[in-house]
């Protein structure tokens, strides 16, 4: 069975077109990249397949069902950092523990599994040090770890990325590949977005160009190569961007 499988799925938003026609199909033990220029629709693809935004018309399926009627805590789900509101109330292992909420159920209590759970995030994400700070007291990279370590705390089968390297310096990318590759080698599925196209080679298995639908899909360094991907950078030069170098903020 399939992770994820996208069949002729359109979201619209009004009269705006988000997604028209994307079709998708991931294998567990892939690490997909989603590549596009700003508003082509790559962090409205991860919400549909997270069961966030309903697709207008299409299917998308997770594991065979509808992303909605899985079990709580399958999917894991990393927001694009300046989405987050950081002035709640919480540490960083409370951030982290919050992963373990959607498992816990309405009753149930917080046990030596789920302290297990949080802590050994913290310890791949190098937060140990850093777990009783406020989240706003971190730096942007310390805190787009801790998100993802909330998102491993919860133990998903299918993990989304929305640009988690945007912003952070180059020691949070180098922990950040390192966590992700070992969860692929692992077994899981993960869909990421990004600007970041150096190390594409590195971070996926596969590379996906999206404007709306998909234009290409192959190995990265083919896809970079390809006529697809050479328009939309053409494109972006007018109406968005692709970046080509690392960050160093």
């Amino acid at each position: 069975m399939n992770a994820v499988e996208a069949r002729d799925v359109r979201v619209q938003y009004e009269r705006v077109v988000a997604l028209d026609g994307v079709n998708l199909v991931l294998p567990s033990g892939i690490a997909l990249g989603i590549v596009g220029p700003n508003g082509s629709g790559k962090s409205t693809l991860l919400k549909t397949i997270a069961g966030l935004v309903p697709p207008t018309t299409g299917t998308v399926k997770v594991f065979g069902k509808r992303p909605q009627d899985l079990a709580p805590g399958t999917i894991g789900y990393v927001p694009q950092i300046e989405d987050v509101d950081w002035q709640f109330p919480a540490n960083v292992r409370d951030v982290v523990a919050m992963g373990r909420y959607p498992r816990l159920g309405a009753f149930a209590r917080f046990g030596a599994k789920d302290r297990a759970a949080v802590n050994d995030a913290l310890g791949a994400l190098d937060l140990v040090k850093l777990a009783d700070r406020h989240i706003s007291q971190l730096s942007g990279g310390q805190q787009q770890r801790a998100f993802v370590a909330r998102a491993i705390a919860q133990e998903p089968k299918l993990l989304l990325l929305d640009e988690p390297t945007t912003g952070v310096d180059a020691a949070t990318e180098e922990s950040l590949l390192k966590v992700i590759r070992a969860l692929v080698k692992a077994g899981m599925p993960v869909l990421m977005t990004t600007h970041d196209l150096d190390r594409a080679a590195e971070w996926f298995d596969r590379l996906i160009v999206v404007d709306r639908r998909v234009l290409a899909d192959g190995d990265p360094t083919a896809v970079l190569e390809g006529g697809a991907y050479v328009q939309i950078r053409e494109h972006t030069h007018v109406h968005g961007h692709l970046r080509a170098d690392r960050p160093h903020s």
